[in-house]
């Protein structure tokens, strides 16, 4: 192995630097850098110009199969290796498509990690033992039966579920015309007249669970789309689930995170978003300074302010900054986003 130039790219400083002393073992091999986030990646590629890219697509301010995809565009003969602690083989194939040349676990031996490197370097394809078995399976299921894109097959499972188009409606953030509007092509694409059809037709042919691309065809318009949103709120955890929540509702954003006013100011001007949401406290500081703030950046832009404890005080405060609307976060589900959304682009 010569002149093996590797970029570790993780967002946790600690497992950086155990990858890199791990492979620093490995004769003939350089680490050209350590980054933790979406756009120090980009900068550090275009920098350091790596012939291997080692790196956990789970940072900050990166949109996985988009930026592989991109990555693999701007730098084709680059080996990419995923090292992740996600075992999802649905997750696992769609990187594999964006064109990553192996992915392996993080809860495996060094000594693996060392080995899937080695492997794919010498232009073999590297996963870890743990997901073939799954991606084996999958890909036997996947052999017959009609392709269902990723909403067709979610409205499927609410169908089996016994939900009507009202709670179905609900349950997916749209209206019921576009339910009723997405069953038909539904059971045209089954070849099948009823919901009751549709559901005995599942349970025979477990198949048509085949993973598909989305069709845009059947997207609403808020998804069609694409917008740059920014999250606001000091609580991570909270942050993740409202980014999981947005990028379920409209699949086409662009999604960044800030904890704070001088992180959230950063990215305003940086990115330009459309939309911001914004806690009303984050941590000691206050989402309604915060509000005001980047709109003075960015006059255009529509901000809905988020709070756990609706108060009719921070609403007034809120609007005189700038904001559109005061959100209760209990009541944040993805109808109410769909809105939200909805109202940026209309």
């Amino acid at each position: 192995m010569s002149n093996l130039r590797i970029l570790v790219a993780d967002d946790h400083a600690i497992v950086r630097a155990g990858i890199s002393n791990t492979l620093k073992e490995l004769p003939g091999l350089e680490i050209v850098g350590e980054v933790g986030d979406g756009p120090s990646l980009l900068a550090a590629l275009a920098q350091t110009q790596p012939n291997f890219l080692l790196i956990d697509v789970t940072m900050p301010d990166f949109d996985p199969i988009a930026a592989i995809r991109q990555i693999r565009t701007r730098y084709p003969a680059m080996k990419i290796l995923v090292v992740s602690a996600h075992d999802d083989d649905v997750y696992v194939q769609g990187l594999l498509s964006a064109g990553v040349d192996g992915y392996h676990l993080k809860d495996q031996p060094l000594s693996d990690l060392r080995l899937a490197v080695q492997r794919v370097q010498a232009g073999e394809r590297w996963i870890s033992s743990r997901l073939v078995d799954k991606l084996v399976s999958r890909s036997s299921i996947f052999a017959t039966g009609p392709s269902l894109t990723a909403r067709q097959r979610e409205m499927l499972q609410l169908l089996q579920q016994g939900f009507d188009n009202q709670t179905i409606a609900r349950q997916m953030g749209l209206s019921v015309k576009t339910v009723e509007n997405h069953l038909t092509r539904l059971y045209r694409q089954l070849n099948v007249q009823s919901r009751l059809e549709a559901v005995n037709y599942s349970i025979r042919h477990p198949e048509v669970g085949q993973e598909a691309v989305l069709d845009p065809a059947e997207l609403e318009p808020a998804e069609q789309v694409k917008v740059t949103i920014l999250l606001v709120d000091d609580n991570a955890r909270y942050r993740r689930q409202l980014k999981r929540m947005v990028g379920k509702v409209c699949p086409q954003a662009a999604i960044y995170e800030a904890q704070n006013i001088a992180e959230a100011t950063q990215l305003s001007q940086t990115v330009n978003p459309q939309l911001a949401l914004i806690d009303v406290v984050l941590g000691e500081e206050d989402g309604i300074y915060c509000t005001r703030r980047i709109k003075a950046l960015l006059p255009q832009i529509r901000i809905a302010l988020i709070t756990a404890y609706p108060d009719r005080e921070f609403r007034r405060l809120g609007l005189e900054a700038g904001a559109v609307a005061l959100l209760d976060k209990k009541d944040l589900d993805a109808h109410a986003l769909h809105e939200v959304v909805e109202d940026l682009i209309t």
